[in-house]
């Protein structure tokens, strides 16, 4: 029955799972309650952020003109993201908003690349709060982006009233305030943070399968133990192209809503 604890044989834990089994303990006592404030997620982010400056300013931090290993790189990832999302979705102005594009770019592959790699298998997004902050940052930039450039009145006009005969506007006005206004930032953040999830809730299904077959009593289940591991391996490499590919998605569709805000006819 829901709301009733049923106490395992030998492991005594609870079920059905709860809410709670969703927040991961703290490893810094936080507050009064110890509250779930800095968990493995927070330090993963933290480390990421770490690791990201410390690239960049060794990349850069004597600049030559035949460029060294890790300043190609770092040059290779800007270049990249200005040349291909940047200057390819908005155009000449594109080059503007190619160092948040770039950050945003290396933050979200950074933080998905936790999630294959062994020990930790966790990406920090793949707990909804930080795509839903990355959506958040890009929507305001969006909105703010928009405003400027066309001023607040036509902005929300060339956003809200799209060509069409003036009786069909009282139906498209509501259907183009979710759409812009809604719809945008919920699936830029769900996109990146279920894709992020179910990887995660697959490694982790056949890598802790293949343990829990090679410990069966079965004597006929411990050899597809083996099977639940190379299932999980040969995953793990697709996961890798995922990881990359959502943070490219992310940042497109990102820079696809600045090209609309940008743009004279919506």
């Amino acid at each position: 029955m829901i709301g009733q604890s049923v106490v395992l044989a030998q492991n005594e834990l609870p079920f059905p799972p709860s809410v709670e089994d969703f927040f991961l303990p703290s490893i810094v006592p936080w507050g009064a309650h110890n509250s779930y404030w800095f968990t493995k997620v927070t330090a993963l982010v933290w480390v990421s952020v770490g690791l990201l400056i410390i690239f960049f300013l060794a990349s850069y931090r004597k600049p030559q003109l035949v460029p060294t290993r890790k300043q190609w790189i770092a040059e290779s990832i800007y270049g990249f993201v200005r040349n291909n999302i940047a200057v390819d979705m908005i155009g000449h102005r594109g080059v503007n908003f190619a160092p948040y594009f770039t950050t945003l770019f290396c933050f979200i592959l950074m933080n998905n690349l936790w999630q294959i790699i062994p020990g930790v298998q966790l990406s920090p997004n793949s707990h909804i709060a930080f795509p839903a902050f990355l959506a958040i940052i890009s929507y305001v930039m969006f909105i703010w982006v928009g405003i400027r450039h066309h001023g607040f009145g036509k902005f929300m006009k060339h956003s809200l009233m799209p060509p069409a005969p003036w009786f069909m506007q009282p139906l498209l006005i509501p259907i183009e305030l979710f759409s812009t206004f809604i719809a945008r930032p919920v699936s830029l953040a769900l996109r990146l943070f279920a894709n992020m999830f179910a990887g995660h809730i697959i490694l982790l299904v056949f890598t802790l399968g293949g343990f829990l077959l090679l410990n069966s009593s079965s004597l006929f289940l411990k050899p597809v133990s083996l099977l639940s591991w190379a299932v999980s391996i040969a995953l793990t490499f697709l996961e890798a192209l995922v990881v990359v590919l959502q943070a490219y998605i992310f940042v497109v569709l990102s820079a696809s809503y600045v090209q609309g805000a940008l743009a004279e006819e919506h």
